[in-house]
């Protein structure tokens, strides 16, 4: 170990969030590591960077530099390029086995619920705004027939709302139209970087981040 040469650099990429559902986490296991010299790259990521003290789910949010303490007391003149994040988080998770058939519920009631209230919604929008008078005037003034309330205009409106919401949640079943994120995925995004960002802004305003010791 001491005869290691000045050159060697070891590059470590980190993501801000990272989960896990085992009880001893290694470096390998949050961090993508790079080193020309294999034997250091090999030892560095069996360093062990912490064992989960129970069997519940748990939030542990991290300092770069208490990695890099931990790989300095091996390799004390070794070079660490940060890549990644300065504070992560590793979030473990149960490992929970459930059936099936439970997952295929869940997606039901889901599709069920989500469904009813986007029904739900969109009739109400309609009321609010009177799209049936809207089209039975509509219809007089084109045709000068009186309207029974489902003509060309109903189901074309109908066909085009369908069609305009896949191609704004950018799906269609199980496939993507295009390439780009969906909106939903936007947003969740978002959401994850808010929910990331208050909790190690939290955990450092109480100072009880795992940091260098």
């Amino acid at each position: 170990m001491g005869g290691m040469p000045v050159s060697d650099i070891l590059y470590m990429k980190i993501d801000r969030n990272i989960e896990v559902d085992k009880k001893e986490i290694y470096l390998s296991d949050v961090a993508k590591l790079e080193c020309i010299n294999k034997e250091i790259l090999a030892r560095v990521k069996a360093i062990k960077l912490l064992n989960i003290p129970n069997e519940k789910n748990n939030r542990f949010v991290f300092s770069v530099l208490k990695v890099i303490e931990m790989i300095h007391k091996i390799y004390p003149t070794l070079e660490v390029n940060n890549l990644g994040e300065i504070d992560f988080i590793v979030d473990y998770e149960k490992p929970r086995r459930q059936p099936k058939w439970v997952a295929f519920l869940k997606l039901v009631a889901i599709c069920v619920i989500t469904f009813l209230g986007a029904a739900f919604a969109i009739m109400t929008f309609n009321n609010d705004v009177g799209v049936d008078e809207v089209f039975k005037q509509i219809y007089g003034l084109v045709t000068g027939e009186q309207s029974d309330g489902f003509t060309i205009l109903e189901c074309s409106y109908s066909i085009g709302l369908t069609l305009g919401i896949m191609v704004f949640y950018n799906h269609f079943g199980g496939k993507k139209i295009t390439t780009d994120p969906t909106p939903v995925e936007v947003e969740m995004r978002l959401y994850e970087d808010d929910i990331n960002t208050t909790l190690i802004e939290g955990v450092n305003r109480k100072d009880k981040h795992i940091e260098v010791s």
